[in-house]
């Protein structure tokens, strides 16, 4: 049998050592100025308990920065702190193949290193494609399984992810590399039971992955080995995580595109599984004219993984809703909005998007389902309650690779979240083309450093 251990590093390791293409110098580009977006708005939403967190920590000052909150810190602090934060708003990137966040857990770890070690921006660039693509990779091989067992992939492919970026930046050996693959897989964690009900920890689970994949990066460093086949054998990571003792190597060999290019770009503040629905719904309702007393009720057919802890009606809090395909159908159908504003205290609590919330029904369809990951498709069907019924049929939302954000989308999903943060408009832009141009005075760090 083929040691899949060795075929993920041997991966990794062609990547680390061969130029990056310029393609993938601007991939990486484009994530980074997607996180910095996502950290900022993240920040501004949890600056006071941040804030709190950080006090009781006990960590002073460091090299590290705090985006978004002012402060520097610890690497591992700031891996915490950021990785949470990037995950907060539930616009960070992801692969729909996978069902992985890789962007949150492996830039913020990435970035923290590169600060305490002074890395250059080659070397920030080159840990952010392997990053990726560990994380990526490892996502495609134990999913759908992992998410049936109730595991994060965010949490136990990211903080792989992670581990491997920050190995990568650092220029590690071979041998370094499988030290921090195993150190990174012996400390992955994260349960999906984090984003039923009142629960607020689901951006923990990314923030997690981001300190603990730092950690084990750098106890590769300090020279802690580990074994050969972490990822092999019936207590290997693919075992225990998918469930499968008999998952093949072939899922980590790579697609031949580099997933730091095959990632989608959230354009809905909310989990990716109510994407479709929303569309849809935004669709039907510039389409129709829709008000909201022309609504009887909502059907949404979709596959199975965005109906299992994604269909329910009772809304307990910011988080809460933006899980939900039913109360974000509704915010959208009554408000038109799909961003951060659909999700305000006051929206979350308004009574009539609540009451269309459970007049929205989400139901599993097989042959949606058996289209998954090619296709993440939804079909919205609205009852009228003149008797008309509107429907409406999406099967990849916007922001894949195949639907993908324009230049000007890009850029003012990052300008609306860096000013939903505070940032002033014109420096946001000369942030953001620092961060796109290579050719713009100082560095990545110098640009971060400024947040």
């Amino acid at each position: 049998m083929t040691n899949a251990t060795q075929t993920l590093l041997s991966g990794l390791w062609d990547i680390q050592n061969h130029p990056l293409s310029d393609k993938a110098r601007q991939d990486a580009r484009l994530r980074l100025l997607d996180y910095l977006g996502c950290t900022l708005a993240g920040a501004e939403m949890e600056r006071s308990r941040m804030m709190r967190l950080v006090a009781a920590s006990g960590a002073g000052a460091g090299p590290a920065r705090l985006i978004g909150l002012g402060l520097k810190t610890a690497p591992a602090l700031a891996a915490l702190v950021n990785g949470t934060n990037a995950h907060v708003a539930e616009l960070d990137d992801g692969n729909r193949f996978g069902m992985v966040h890789p962007g949150a857990p492996v830039i913020s770890a990435v970035l923290a290193q590169a600060q305490a070690s002074g890395l250059s921006d080659e070397d920030i660039l080159l840990g952010i494609v392997v990053g990726y693509e560990a994380a990526v990779r490892l996502a495609r091989a134990v999913q759908p399984d992992a998410k049936d067992a109730g595991l994060h992939a965010t949490g136990i492919c990211g903080t792989v992810g992670a581990a491997m970026g920050v190995a990568a930046a650092l220029r590690l050996d071979k041998a370094g590399m499988n030290a921090a693959l195993a150190g990174g897989t012996t400390a992955a964690s994260g349960l999906l039971k984090v984003i039923r009900g009142a629960s607020q920890l689901k951006p923990f689970n990314a923030g997690h992955a981001a300190q603990a994949g730092l950690s084990a990066a750098l106890m590769a460093v300090a020279g802690f080995a580990g074994p050969a086949d972490v990822l092999d054998g019936e207590h290997g990571y693919l075992h225990v995580m998918s469930g499968k003792p008999d998952k093949t190597a072939e899922a980590l060999v790579g697609t031949g595109t580099l997933c730091v290019g095959d990632v989608y770009v959230k354009p809905y503040a909310s989990c990716r599984h109510c994407h479709a629905p929303v569309e849809a719904a935004l669709i039907l309702r510039q389409a129709h004219g829709l008000t909201p007393d022309k609504i009887a009720k909502v059907a949404v057919s979709t596959h199975r993984m965005a109906v299992h802890l994604h269909d329910h009606t009772e809304i307990t809090g910011v988080h809460s809703a933006k899980m939900s395909v039913n109360y974000c159908v509704a915010a959208a159908l009554i408000t038109g909005q799909s961003g951060m504003a659909a999700f305000t205290p006051e929206h979350v609590a308004d009574p009539e998007i609540l009451d269309l919330t459970r007049r929205v029904d989400v139901r599993a369809d097989p042959e949606l389902t058996a289209l998954v990951p090619a296709k993440r498709a939804a079909v919205v069907e609205i009852h009228c309650r003149d008797g008309q019924i509107l429907r409406d049929r999406i099967d990849l939302p916007k922001g894949e690779p195949e639907t993908a954000l324009t230049a000007a989308e890009f850029e003012t999903k990052f300008l609306d979240l860096a000013g939903f943060a505070g940032l002033d408009a014109t420096k946001a832009a000369a942030l953001a083309d620092r961060v796109l141009n290579p050719g713009q005075a100082g560095s990545l760090l110098h640009s971060i450093d400024a947040l």
